[in-house]
């Protein structure tokens, strides 16, 4: 019985070893099965066919509008696309896409293991975005998928590239590419970038041109020739010239060649207005929303452009500037922004998009050069005396204030390495002692090198940089010359920063949207601004914005350089303005608020060269300023700012800035100041012995030893050290040498 009993025990256990052995396949298999299954649903089941590469999709043209729902530029939704069999299409053409795209397309399948490996390489050791996509990849992606950069995705395209080698031949697949990629708005394939770009056949570009049309695809929109940086687009053709030459497809003296060859673009055809603002607006929106949706997906933007007030500053632009030819003048630019809210109402990227380039010689005799597609208000450029505002406002925020004197004579700051650096005024005089407020006023830069050097120049990059003004990077790139314009900024960054001034205080980035919507009515962005007239970022103080406004808004302060009537003047408004000229004339600036309204202007030429030697504060950028902001205001209230509740207003000593002591007879002058600053002062006065010149009563010249007898005079010492006769007949001269260092 028990023998029997152990016999069932070991049968079924054989059994049951059977079972499992069975069992666990059966289940590996079904969970294989599944997983096939749902690898099939989630990213299989919608996979588009390899065989419809052919085939073109649907697509929605866009629409760009004014903020008053006036037509600006359509974006076509139809594509200009030419099939060309790929022994027509010439092998520049197909050598120069080879070389920027795909180095090796003829020797690895779908994917490029290396050359992901190297754009992997180049991503996390040097930090700069690099592709890793092969010519296959780049024809599935803009043909068959979606532009969203998402995992499933990269997962279609990478299947959709190995069904695509196996079904298509090398030849064909590049024939496919050449034919069906974006070049740029409604141009696919190289037919119609050729037709476009250069209005010829494909089969007759030159080297020089088929490198370029190579060259697109990597980002159509920024190195669009048509649009607002368009030398972008040259160094990537010239880029693409260089790897066929390390690549064997062309000869050393073609590669010369075709890099010197100057490429003639045909004129754009679709109509436009504002195309300065239009073009800075499309590449804002592909950044943003990539490429195919902004080219046709049928969006519908609103933009805060004005075209009442674009219209007129470009003719108020185009009409100076032709006033100012003789003074070597070749281009200029405006930007008109509203620094409550950031809203752009007009952008004028240059004299004439549609114009002429004028590479030399705007008159006989002068050198004018224009280039029409430039948008210089997104260009860097130096700001010269422009950038003057943000240094005294730092000289604020650390405690001086607006009648703080300034010792405006000659003097020179040691520079490690090179000369010592001494700043002159723009007028070759010196003009003794000032206060904050001339200084800034009349644009005096002496006293604004002295305050630079109090500051540092590390707090005027980083505040700065808190302003708008993101250019300024590294404060070791920039000395004292910071401050007269040393350091490269944009327009677009100049209007942020000078916008946080006419805000009490509070940065608001540009806005040039108000409103998108896409083809099915939905709204993927709205721009309201809050009901609160002040809002953003509080950058700095608001009693220090105020200050600054108010010199820069006072028409008596400034006369003693500009005048009583300048072109900064706007009879019967409250304007706050400064101006701008580099030392070599390169640039000349004008910018001013009110409280609703912002207006930059440049004039300058585009290759940097300078200009004459008569375009001054006053004579270059300032009229078309005066002429746009007359035209704002004209009509309305005028608009003081508010002044802050700790500012307040008393009346000091013209020379020394502090309240007059019991009777001490002195010139007063009224100032406002900022609680807990008006006691402070950055000069110290006192009886010191002093060398004065017998016949004239002078203090005498540095060096003097005949006619001279030492006589107790009131002596100033300034905030870095220097020390002046006050109480001489004729004050202005140092009466020692300025200190080691300063």
């Amino acid at each position: 019985m028990i023998k029997r009993y152990e016999k069932v025990i070991k049968n079924a256990k054989k059994f049951s070893l059977k079972k499992k052995r069975v069992l666990i396949p059966l289940l590996i298999l079904v969970f294989i099965l599944v997983s096939i299954a749902g690898l099939y649903i989630f990213l299989l089941s919608d996979l588009p066919s390899p065989t419809k590469l052919g085939a073109n999709t649907g697509s929605y043209s866009s629409k760009i509008y004014d903020r008053n729902g006036e037509h600006l530029y359509t974006i076509y939704a139809d594509r200009n696309q030419t099939f060309v069999p790929l022994k027509d299409i010439p092998e520049d053409m197909q050598h120069a896409s080879i070389a920027i795209e795909d180095k090796d397309f003829y020797r690895h399948g779908a994917i490029d293991i290396r050359g992901i490996t190297r754009a992997l390489y180049s991503i996390i050791v040097h930090d700069e975005l690099q592709g890793g996509s092969t010519l296959t990849q780049q024809l599935v992606k803009n043909s068959l998928l979606s532009p969203e950069r998402t995992i499933d995705r990269k997962v279609k395209e990478v299947i959709l590239s190995f069904a695509t080698e196996a079904l298509y031949p090398k030849d064909k697949i590049l024939e496919m590419y050449l034919n069906q990629v974006p070049y740029g708005g409604t141009s696919y394939g190289v037919e119609a970038a050729a037709q476009t770009f250069f209005g010829k056949s494909v089969s007759k570009v030159s080297l020089a041109e088929a490198a370029f049309i190579a060259a697109m695809p990597e980002s159509p929109s920024v190195l669009s020739p048509y649009g607002s940086r368009p030398e972008l687009g040259k160094k990537r053709q010239e880029e693409t010239l260089r790897r066929m030459q390390e690549q064997g497809y062309i000869t050393k003296k073609e590669y010369d060649d075709a890099f010197s060859q100057k490429l003639e673009f045909q004129k754009i055809s679709n109509p436009i207005k504002a195309p300065h603002f239009v073009f800075y607006l499309k590449d804002l929106l592909v950044k943003k929303y990539g490429e195919k949706v902004v080219t046709q997906g049928g969006l519908e933007i609103q933009t805060s452009l004005d075209m009442e007030i674009q219209e007129y500053a470009e003719a108020s632009v185009s009409a100076i500037l032709d006033d100012v030819k003789g003074y070597r003048v070749g281009n200029g630019g405006a930007l008109i922004t509203n620094p409550a809210t950031g809203e752009v109402l007009a952008m004028v990227g240059g004299k004439d998009y549609f114009g002429e380039a004028e590479p030399e010689g705007c008159i006989p005799g002068y050198n004018c050069v224009f280039e029409p597609n430039v948008n210089v208000t997104l260009s860097k450029l130096q700001p010269g005396s422009s950038i003057k505002p943000i240094n005294y406002a730092i000289g604020l925020m650390n405690g001086y204030t607006a009648a703080t004197p300034f010792i405006d004579a000659a003097v020179c700051f040691p520079n490690p390495g090179q000369k010592p650096y001494c700043p002159k005024n723009y007028d070759n005089r010196f003009h003794g002692i000032v206060s904050m407020r001339q200084a800034l006023a009349n644009s005096y830069n002496i006293p604004a090198v002295q305050m630079l050097k109090i500051n540092g120049v590390k707090q005027m990059v980083e505040i700065g940089n808190s302003m708008g003004l993101r250019s300024l990077t590294d404060p070791s790139r920039y000395g004292l010359a910071l401050t007269l314009g040393g350091g490269e900024v944009t327009m677009t960054e100049m209007a942020t920063a000078f916008g946080t001034l006419a805000n009490q205080g509070y940065r608001v980035d540009l806005q040039p949207i108000l409103k998108i919507t896409n083809r099915e009515g939905k709204v993927l962005e709205e721009y309201k601004p809050p009901d609160s007239p002040i809002f953003g970022k509080k950058i700095i103080p608001s009693e220090v914005a105020f200050i600054i406004s108010d010199i820069l808004s006072d028409n008596n302060a400034r006369t003693p350089a500009f005048g009583p009537n300048s072109a900064l003047r706007i009879p019967g408004k409250h304007v706050s303005v400064k101006t701008g000229t580099t030392n070599d004339y390169r640039d000349n600036w004008t910018i001013g608020y009110t409280p609703s309204y912002l207006v930059a202007v440049w004039v300058g030429n585009n290759d940097h060269s300078a200009m004459s030697g008569i375009v001054s504060g006053v004579t270059g950028a300032a009229p078309i300023w005066n002429n746009l902001m007359n035209h704002l205001l004209e009509g309305k209230n005028p608009e003081i700012p508010q002044k802050p509740p700790n500012v307040y207003g008393k009346y000091v000593c013209s020379s020394t800035g502090i309240e007059p002591r019991e009777g001490q007879g002195c010139n007063t002058r009224f100032e406002y100041f900022v609680r807990g600053t008006e006691s402070k002062s950055s000069v110290t006065i006192k009886k010191e012995k002093v060398f004065i010149d017998k016949t004239t009563g002078e203090q005498a010249k540095p060096g003097q030893t005949e006619n001279v007898e030492e006589q107790e005079h009131d002596v100033i010492t300034d905030s870095i050290g220097n020390k002046y006769c006050i109480s001489c007949a004729q004050p202005g001269q140092p009466t020692t040498s300025p200190p080691e260092g300063q």
